[in-house]
């Protein structure tokens, strides 16, 4: 192998990655499973899509190396290959909203409703958690919150906050968070607690953010 063979060989590697990430379902795939292990049916629902082409799309992303996967049963779970898998996810997203203004303006106007909602940053929470002036609410299925969750975080699923409005208390502000910025659990959390009269707020990032930034 010379000179050329070898960087056409690496070079190729790269791009091998770069085209299995060329597809938007695999991306969104690799962003849910940055919230923990999940089994294929249940990665299917999330992406609407059917369970043979989710199958099919995981197959390309274990064929890169990107995800592994074990058997429980009668179910086949996937997870991210490694930290580095978390880390180029991120990375990409970062990469994306730096450079493509469009990313952020969607965004403000789906999740955060024009600037409609209240919002809470991250170095703002742990303050708040402090003085003891709000509740924060995980909103994410709860195999999610299992697998890791902030601190001081209540464990209360979208599908059950209409039945669970009792446990929360009215004279402290609700703050939501889901997967992080691009969930709308959420953004669905905030508009029903406002809703039945709470004073609610989304927190604009979730367990990942949480993590890089106390990293």
């Amino acid at each position: 192998m010379d000179s050329r063979e070898f960087k056409d060989f690496v070079y190729g590697e790269f791009a091998r990655i770069g085209k299995t990430l060329s597809s938007p379902k695999r991306i969104e795939l690799l962003d849910l499973l940055t919230q923990g292990p999940k089994s294929v049916e249940l990665l299917a629902l999330e992406t609407k899509m059917g369970t043979a082409n989710t199958s099919k799309h995981l197959q390309a992303l274990l064929d890169a190396e990107l995800v592994s996967f074990s058997k429980e049963k009668n179910y086949v779970i996937y997870e991210l290959a490694g930290d580095e898998v978390m880390q180029l996810v991120l990375a990409l997203r970062r990469t994306a909203e730096e450079r493509i203004a469009d990313i952020n303006i969607v965004r403000n106007d789906f999740i955060l409703k024009n600037n409609d909602f209240d919002s809470i940053r991250l170095k703002d929470l742990a303050e708040k958690i402090k003085e003891g002036s709000l509740t924060l609410l995980d909103v994410r299925p709860i195999d999610e919150y299992a697998a890791d969750h902030l601190p001081s975080a209540v464990s209360m699923p979208l599908s059950e906050i209409e039945t669970r409005l009792d446990s929360l208390p009215k004279d402290k502000e609700v703050v939501a968070y889901c997967r992080g910025p691009y969930c709308v659990y959420a953004t669905e959390a905030v508009e029903l607690l406002r809703a039945r009269g709470y004073r609610a707020s989304l927190l604009e990032a979730g367990v990942n953010e949480w993590k890089q930034m106390e990293g």
